[in-house]
């Protein structure tokens, strides 16, 4: 119980900050403030409205918001989300395209597990829904997951990722996203020695942490400085009461958060600066760019304990992927072991987070993979986030994805899913 008023102070902080908002903007929009010729008066009801809605959306899932996708006919199909596999701690889910023909191109997007939702994907799977059948995993919030259910770790996790590629079969295609790159491989590797007949055709690794120390970064230079023992003394607390997951250990989203904008502070503070002035004027519409962002960027999610402290101390200190040491419930993994599933890195040139050469490392460990069967890309200017969903991948990279699928489609095995399915 040591940690868990740590947890719950944090939480009456967030709710005080809401009420706060919420208390501002309700007492802004009396009428009779109206009367009052003072300009403070539209600002803080503006800092209230902008307030309220940062402080509620940290604790809401966000929801896909996918409600169509045109189809080759020219006409807009509905867009149902379906779990096909179900577990404690994540789901495989389809994004299903009602009335249209099952597509060939059959993508499974490895959501990453680093304090956001896999809503964080939605333009990456809206981008590929009109030309693919696009699943991915979709992690539930530990705070809500009872501690009855037990661990959940790095090798929990590549475990879930070997019995959702099973489920799809050979006939699909992996795209694995930022942190679960290297557990991405490694599931991978664990299929082409224990079913190689339930490998996918092709795994694309974008901006991943494969060989921390191939480049430098500031998450780098963090997992180097801070021990084991101080991560788990300053970042890790027990699930208050009012949760599913009470007295559960976690890495706690909202800490995580703090995290994200104390990178970036001066960028955050003035983005709502601007958004607190456009509302006083009278703009700032519900669903408008800094809305849209924030109501996705600000919703996090708990970590449990164990998958946080083993990311840290087996991905990034002792470099378990990188060297090739990584073990699964007492195998070793070996990396050499894939000789038929195609693979591409993609990086980006000013990618802070991942830089060029951390997830370029995958190809050095391929050593029974042909380089025909091997590729990278490079994509110049671009950060993080636009490798995977901004205008860099819908303009370059998506494409290049899209074809590196395509040329690696073994279509001799290319079947359609039974409908049964």
């Amino acid at each position: 119980m040591r940690y868990m008023a740590t947890y719950d102070l944090m939480e009456t902080a967030r709710t005080t900050n809401q009420w706060l908002g919420a208390s501002a903007q309700a007492f802004g929009s009396y009428p009779m403030m109206g009367m009052i010729p003072n300009p403070m008066i539209g600002m803080i009801k503006a800092w209230g409205e902008v307030t309220e809605r940062a402080f509620a959306r940290m604790v809401v899932k966000p929801d896909w918001g996918i409600a169509s996708v045109v189809g080759e006919d020219g006409r807009d199909h509905v867009v149902e989300v379906e779990a096909l596999v179900s577990k404690p701690f994540g789901d495989l889910i389809h994004f299903k395209v009602l009335g249209r023909k099952e597509k060939q191109r059959r993508v499974m997007i490895v959501a990453p597990m680093s304090g956001h939702y896999a809503t964080l994907l939605r333009s990456t799977v809206t981008s590929l829904l009109p030309d693919c059948e696009v699943y991915i995993t979709d992690w539930h919030n530990a705070r809500d997951i009872p501690a009855s259910e037990g661990k959940f770790d790095i090798e929990d996790y590549t475990l879930y990722l070997v019995e959702f590629m099973k489920y799809l079969g050979p006939n699909s295609h992996i795209v694995a996203v930022c942190q679960p790159a290297p557990l991405t491989l490694a599931a991978t590797a664990i299929l082409a020695e224990q079913d190689p007949k339930a490998q996918p055709h092709s795994l694309t690794l974008i901006g991943g942490p494969i060989d921390p120390d191939a480049a430098a970064t500031d998450v780098t230079d963090f997992g180097r400085r801070i021990t084991m023992g101080q991560l788990e003394e300053t970042m890790i607390q027990r699930v208050g009461f009012k949760h599913p997951g009470v007295g559960r250990m976690v890495y706690p989203g909202l800490l995580q958060l703090a995290s994200f904008v104390s990178m970036n502070a001066e960028t955050h503070t003035n983005a709502f600066t601007d958004q607190i002035k456009r509302v006083s004027e009278g703009g700032g519409a519900d669903h408008d760019r800094h809305n849209k962002f924030y109501d996705e960027y600000l919703a996090v999610m708990d970590m449990t304990a164990e998958f946080y402290l083993s990311t840290v101390e087996r991905i990034f200190k002792d470099r378990e992927i990188a060297r090739n040491e990584f073990v699964v419930a007492g195998h070793k993994v070996d990396i050499g072991k894939i000789t038929d599933v195609a693979v591409k890195t993609v990086e980006g040139e000013n990618d802070d987070i991942s830089a060029p050469g951390q997830c370029f490392a995958a190809l050095d460990l391929l050593t029974g993979l042909p380089d025909s069967k091997k590729a990278s890309h490079v994509e110049p200017g671009a950060g993080h986030y636009g490798i995977f969903a901004g205008r860099s991948w819908r303009e370059n990279i998506r494409p290049l994805v899209l074809d590196f699928i395509d040329a690696n489609t073994r279509s001799a095995d290319v079947v359609q899913v039974a409908t049964a399915r």
